[in-house]
């Protein structure tokens, strides 16, 4: 195959079609109209329609379809030039159709949670990668014109990368819910709502301080109300108890080091 022609830098994006109408390519879309870009959203039905007349295609798909999606619009290379996904997990791997076709490739994930068609992506970091210094660059560049700040990431962290942003965000939703189920097996009314102010100040605090954050009966060196919280829990919510052990182990073991380091 030919080798692609290199993208300066100092030009406009070139021409995009994002592949997926889902949440997150809805979020892309909306991010490309506000910067002015040259965009186009497809389905998987129309895909190759799109490609054929852009120059970058970004899939928004669901990782298990990545490859598929991938395998469709590598028939419009030439003249699409770069072909990328959203995956904060997949490698570059993925992309090997559109690659032997002559495609370079990249990754763009944007550290985000994206829960409705709605969400925003201003300001937010941007994993990316690419499998040249070209395809690297031009993944930097829509990134910062879909307004998100680029930081790179190797193609053999990603899973690490991903499982990180996973406990931080996924994790998180599913421990408020047990928190909240287990407030509402002791009666209490409108849990989320009481709960909501606690977890947004925790998190700000968090933000701020890191590790210095931590406070609460285990911080403190209070075994015996760990010891009455385990005995609530197993009257009320028995299914949490490895949830709250593994989490107090690990709340320990953050209160240790946190002592070793004053």
């Amino acid at each position: 195959m030919r080798e692609l022609e290199r993208e300066p830098t100092d030009k406009p994006l070139p021409a995009l079609a994002v592949i997926g109408p889902g949440r997150l390519g809805g979020a892309i879309l909306r991010a490309a109209d506000g910067a002015g870009l040259d965009v186009r959203l497809a389905g998987r039905e129309d895909s190759l329609a799109a490609c054929e007349s852009a120059s970058v295609a970004l899939i928004c798909v669901p990782d298990a379809s990545i490859t598929s999606a991938g395998e469709a619009v590598a028939a419009a290379v030439p003249p699409l030039r770069y072909v990328g996904h959203t995956s904060g997990a997949t490698g570059l791997d993925a992309l090997r159709a559109a690659s032997e076709r002559g495609a370079e490739t990249f990754v763009l994930h944007p550290l985000q949670t994206i829960p409705e068609g709605e969400a925003r992506l201003d300001d937010a970091p941007c994993a990316v990668s690419g499998s040249s210094p070209a395809a690297l660059e031009l993944a930097k560049r829509l990134a910062e014109g879909l307004g998100m700040v680029p930081f790179e990431l190797a193609d053999a962290d990603r899973a690490a990368y991903h499982a990180a942003a996973s406990i931080a965000s996924n994790f998180l939703v599913a421990l408020e819910e047990s928190a909240a189920g287990l407030l509402a097996a002791s009666g209490v009314a409108d849990p989320r709502e009481l709960l909501a102010p606690l977890v947004l100040r925790t998190a700000a605090n968090w933000a701020e301080r890191g590790p210095e954050a931590l406070t609460g009966p285990i911080a403190r060196g209070d075994e015996r109300t760990v010891e009455r919280h385990v005995e609530a829990i197993a009257e009320r919510a028995p299914e949490l108890l490895p949830l709250y052990e593994a989490l107090a182990e690990r709340t320990r073991e953050l209160a240790r080091l946190r002592e070793v380091a004053v």
